[in-house]
């Protein structure tokens, strides 16, 4: 039987990191100003044609070191984007990744690299460059749906933290106020933080307990 070739136009592949923290009370995100066209002088996400021998998670990892000046992060892999339209050059297919960082590590990432930035997702300069508008966006919204069932926030904290600060995170990244009194029995209820018995420096408000995440090997 013969073989009816067809022809296909060519499709490239590209990856995109949406790294997000909490700073300042505002949900940020790391953005990179574009040094060549298209959109030449816009903001958008660090990212990078995948290379002909390499896997996506590899391009995204390769795209975090290049770009961003990190070698370790956790990079979950969001979405597909393949609007035809998405970039003027020809049609590609970009492969989104997301993470939550600490903010001291993106801050260190800003200062060691030409032309990164963190902007708030909700005042950045828009629009963004190709369809990362809708990155970003999609983004936030897988974000806040992973709240109610997965210990994501914790991302955002550092390893001693009161339960004021983790409902100040919620509350940044729902962008909506929290009822107290639930908000902490949830938590507690949750097997996902531990206290500590330990209290925090005095400050502006009066010491509270300080907890830290759970050991997911304990029973």
């Amino acid at each position: 039987m013969a073989i009816i070739s067809k022809s296909y136009p060519s499709v490239a592949v590209t990856v995109d990191l949406v790294l997000m923290t909490v700073c300042d009370a505002r949900l940020v995100v790391l953005l990179q100003r574009r040094q060549q066209e298209p959109f030449v002088g816009c903001l958008a996400l660090p990212g990078s044609f995948v290379g002909p021998e390499e896997d996506l998670d590899r391009a995204a990892r390769r795209v975090l070191a290049e770009k961003v000046g990190l070698t370790e992060a956790w990079l979950e892999q969001l979405y597909s984007f393949g609007d035809p339209g998405r970039d003027p050059r020809m049609r590609t297919v970009s492969i989104a990744y997301f993470a939550l960082l600490a903010a001291e590590r993106l801050h260190a990432a800003v200062a060691g690299r030409k032309g990164l930035t963190l902007m708030s997702v909700d005042e950045h300069e828009a629009p963004l460059a190709f369809d990362h508008d809708a990155i970003v966006a999609l983004s936030r919204e897988r974000l806040r749906g992973k709240l109610s069932h997965s210990p994501v926030a914790l991302a955002l904290l550092p390893d001693l933290f009161t339960l004021r600060d983790l409902q100040m995170v919620h509350e940044v990244i729902l962008g909506a106020s929290l009822n107290k009194p639930a908000f902490r029995r949830r938590m507690l209820d949750s097997g996902w933080i531990e206290g500590t018995g330990e209290k925090e420096s005095a400050g502006a408000f009066r010491p509270a307990e300080l907890f830290r995440k759970r050991d997911r090997h304990q029973s």
